[in-house]
């Protein structure tokens, strides 16, 4: 778990953005006026693991400079320092990076400002894998990190591109096992004649171009986690034999003729409605089951606004270059993304972002940069319009 030192010192955003740091499960240690510890150097670290330390530049000054400043901070054993700048001058925020990143100097104007207060959190915190700003995404995040210690199989449904895999990613993250492997199979993407060697491991010789033998998935997340991706598509015929597996912990490899223990813990996930399925006979009721021991839902992007620009930022940083800031979103381009429906999901936005970041100058991204793919929409309108260049010049003729 991150945790971050800030100094509060002639900090005007330290309020909120200690607010942003707890509400996200950060350990926030809080030092100068008004903190149990009257000031940095009075901090007491044993127990602590910061790694972060969050400051103004009036403190950077009144103790010596930078060279002060990174001198304390190496002693501490800190990685990182991030110096804020309340300029009123500045055209919302700037970040600019010393010493290939351990330093990042923040200009911003408003510190108020949620969208400036998620560019500093990201800066603080760049490796926390979900992110979030909307309530209920957050009770959806404390539900899964309870479960996350346990070992009980979960199963995640929500549509496609909400996230589900990323919550599984999480959920490892947080568990007793987040030190072992995590393996991710698409039962989708796998022929049908094919799954059960992956799944399971084959021997040598057991079917024509098996020249090696393989331990297959299962084996290879021992100890770990392992992900079925849209385990709703997986052939019934192999439903039986997986059902088997999750009761008695053991594979049997395609051609093999003894049963190999494994310690695995399964995670699944689809985009479909399972109860369903089970009616119509697609899918094994005793499997389902077997998988639902502890459901999670992931919802629409349309029916969580506040996590947009979190995500966003996210998905800039991901795309950007690694040697630049995240590129600063204008009001008009947020007020953009926040307006759209996203019938595909964090994934449709991700595709937006890519785009912008190919069309925007410099390192701000402005609404003319943000070309939003309305061919899904559209369609029911105009049966014209099937692909985003149609609808491109469908609007040109509009």
């Amino acid at each position: 778990m991150s945790q971050v030192i800030v100094v509060n010192n002639s900090l005007n955003i330290a309020n909120n953005l200690c607010d942003i740091l707890e509400k996200r499960d950060i350990t926030v240690i809080k030092a100068g006026i008004g903190s149990s510890k009257p000031n940095f150097f009075g901090i007491d670290l044993v127990g602590y693991q910061a790694d972060t330390l969050v400051c103004s530049d009036i403190f950077e000054k009144e103790i010596g400079g930078s060279s002060k400043l990174i001198s304390i901070a190496r002693e501490a054993k800190l990685t990182k320092i991030i110096i804020i700048d309340d300029d009123s001058k500045c055209d919302g925020i700037e970040i600019k990076e010393e010493l290939g990143g351990a330093v990042k100097r923040i200009k911003i104007s408003d510190f108020t400002d949620q969208y400036s207060l998620e560019l500093i959190f990201n800066s603080c915190c760049p490796n926390i894998s979900f992110s979030a700003g909307d309530s209920k995404t957050f009770e959806l995040l404390s539900l899964a990190k309870r479960v996350a210690i346990t070992d009980v199989t979960v199963f995640i449904n929500g549509p496609t591109g909400s996230g589900k895999e990323v919550l599984a990613n999480y959920l490892h993250e947080n568990s007793n096992r987040k030190d072992e492997p995590f393996v991710a199979v698409n039962c989708a993407a796998i022929p049908e004649n094919m799954l059960e060697a992956i799944l399971f491991g084959h021997e040598k010789g057991a079917f024509t171009g098996a020249s090696n033998a393989n331990k297959g998935i299962f084996r290879a997340a021992d100890k770990g986690t392992l992900l079925l991706d849209e385990i709703s598509e997986m052939p019934l015929s192999l439903q039986a034999k997986l059902l088997r597996v999750l009761q008695e912990r053991k594979v049997t490899p395609v051609g093999g003729q003894r049963d190999i223990d494994v310690d695995v813990r399964v995670l699944a996930t689809s985009n479909r409605d399972m109860a369903y399925e089970v009616n119509q006979s697609r899918f094994r009721e005793d499997l389902y089951y077997r998988l639902n021991v502890f459901p999670l839902q992931t919802r629409n992007l349309s029916s969580r606004k506040d996590d947009i620009l979190p995500i966003s930022i996210k998905i800039l940083d991901k795309h950007s270059q690694e040697d630049k800031p995240v590129p600063y979103l204008t009001s008009e381009a947020r007020e953009l993304l926040l307006t759209h429906n996203w019938p595909g999901n964090v994934r449709e936005l991700e595709n937006t972002l890519q785009r912008a970041l190919v069309l925007s100058n410099a390192n701000i991204i402005d609404d003319k940069s943000i070309m939003i793919d309305k061919s899904l929409s559209m369609i029911n309108e105009n049966s014209s319009v099937d692909s985003f260049a149609d609808q491109l010049a469908f609007a040109k003729v509009k």
